[in-house]
């Protein structure tokens, strides 16, 4: 009994050294997706579009704030007063339209990326279970990785991908 005891004990550090551990560069697998590269480009598209709603709009305040200097000596008070009070609402309607933009960009941002980075997960998932890795850690959020225990599994994970769609 003693020596199956010690047996044992002789193959459980063995078994503890046969574990495996992996490394990731997820931004790499995540710009190599043709989904990324659409994503990509729908945001900047969106992000031009709210960019240039913004500026159109801080054209026309401006335009109108150059006339209402240009004609501010022939007003009346009243009137001088109604002109600034609409430009003033006109510069709190361009900045919360910015605010707004902002948020959509954002929300539009995430609901896009978000699936992207479900599945770059799921695929990483996989990868770590058909290997029987212990741990897949991030490249980047680890200070150091010994590669000569760790593998990169970049390329596993990329492979995964395509066999996913």
């Amino acid at each position: 009994m003693k020596k199956l005891f010690l047996i044992m004990m002789m193959f459980v550090p063995m078994t503890m050294m046969a574990q495996k551990f992996g490394h990731v560069n997820p931004e790499d697998v995540i710009q190599s997706l043709p989904e990324f590269t659409k994503a990509q480009q729908e945001l900047e598209t969106l992000g031009k579009q709210y960019e240039k709603e913004l500026t159109d709009s801080q054209a026309e305040l401006q335009r109108q704030a150059e006339a209402y200097d240009k004609n501010k000596s022939t007003m009346n008070a009243t009137k001088q007063q109604e002109t600034e009070t609409k430009l003033q609402e006109m510069y709190q309607k361009i900045s919360e339209q910015a605010q707004q933009n902002q948020q959509a960009f954002q929300k539009a941002q995430n609901d896009k990326m978000q699936p992207i980075y479900q599945k770059v997960m799921q695929a990483i998932e996989a990868v770590g279970k058909a290997g029987g890795y212990v741990y897949i850690m991030q490249t980047g959020s680890v200070p150091f990785i010994n590669t000569d225990i760790s593998k990169d599994v970049t390329s596993d994970v990329k492979a995964q991908l395509l066999k996913m769609k």
